[in-house]
């Protein structure tokens, strides 16, 4: 009989439930044991559903291996989420006859393909996840002004988003203005807010364990004609990745629709990432908008779909929303306006 180790936490979460920082799941074809460490005891009793909880005296990867070679003759792994180091403590609780061949790495995985289709509870919450995030940016939009430190609009937009409930947020905030705007991912620094010019706000929140993921451009003061007119033509390539979002497209052809209006002005060049990913428990999980992928969308995915235009030394813009596959098409779960908005 074949078992599967699992130890990447939010797939840990997406199967039991339980959401501390350590723990290793044990399932065979007729259990699954949880096994975890002595902080979580009331935790993962009050958390865990449809596995049994085991408090490990001392490493529970090592007990959680034991159980698994008790119980079976061989045990699968993720090795997207395993490390060398992991994968050596888990054979170390194996016996010397079988150590060596007793762990077989999956072919892809598991646990995440099943996560990227959500069903109808998940969406849920993910959708309300969505709707705070809303609320962040359309709450935050009244202290945003020149001369401000990107900081302090980040220490603001989370000190907003812990008051509505937020867990914490999804990843790093980013606040870029100005010149900064152009890094994609240009974390909140001391630069204060220029006159004139576009501040790109990225952010998410965790709501019930799942995260949101939203980018919202704005303007402070007055922007050149060339500003408005990249504005306007990324706003296009978003609406038209958004509009490709429907089963049975590939990952693919949604990045191609987005990418294609940037290239007919000569912008492409310019959007120097993928155009989305998939969100749930983690902010960047399965699938991958990008070129090349394949991987047909099916109704229950939440991708997001996010090109961006960044110059060097002048200004960048990116939009951003958190798409849910339908049955017929696609539901668009953050309404925050995407006109550009000038402060």
């Amino acid at each position: 009989m074949s078992a599967l180790l699992v130890t990447h936490l939010p797939d840990v979460r997406w199967l039991c439930g339980f959401s501390g920082s350590n723990a290793a799941l044990a399932v065979t074809a007729k259990a699954a044991v949880l096994f975890t460490d002595g902080r979580y005891i009331v935790q993962a009793k009050q958390e865990t559903r449809g596995a049994r909880v085991v408090i490990a005296k001392k490493s529970a990867l090592k007990e959680a291996c034991t159980l698994l070679e008790s119980l079976a003759k061989k045990a699968w792994f993720d090795p997207e989420h395993t490390s060398v180091a992991a994968l050596e403590m888990a054979r170390s609780a194996i016996s010397g006859k079988v150590r060596r061949s007793f762990f077989a790495a999956l072919n892809k995985p598991l646990v995440s393909e099943l996560r990227m289709v959500k069903d109808a509870d998940e969406l849920r919450l993910m959708e309300k996840a969505a709707a705070m995030g809303d609320r962040v940016f359309n709450d935050l939009l009244p202290h945003i002004a020149s001369g401000i430190p990107e900081t302090d609009i980040a220490a603001r937009l989370e000190f907003l988003a812990r008051g509505m409930g937020a867990e914490g947020m999804s990843f790093d905030t980013i606040v870029a203005s100005g010149e900064r705007s152009a890094m994609p991912h240009g974390k909140a620094s001391r630069q204060r807010v220029a006159r004139n010019g576009f501040i790109t706000l990225d952010f998410g929140v965790i709501l019930n364990g799942y995260c949101s993921d939203m980018t919202r451009t704005v303007c402070v003061g007055r922007l050149t004609n060339e500003q408005r007119a990249a504005y306007e033509v990324v706003l296009e390539a978003q609406q038209a990745g958004v509009a490709a979002v429907k089963p049975g497209v590939t990952c693919a052809e949604v990045d191609e629709a987005a990418r294609s209006v940037l290239r007919k002005v000569g912008l492409a060049r310019y959007f120097t990432h993928s155009t989305g990913h998939g969100v749930g428990l983690e902010i960047h999980e399965a699938p991958r908008l990008a070129a090349g992928q394949t991987l047909e969308l099916k109704p229950g995915m939440v991708v997001t779909v996010e090109p961006g235009v960044y110059l060097a030394g002048k200004f960048g813009i990116r939009i951003e929303d958190m798409v849910a596959v339908t049955q017929r098409g696609n539901k668009v779960l953050t309404k925050a306006a995407k006109a550009l908005i000038a402060l």
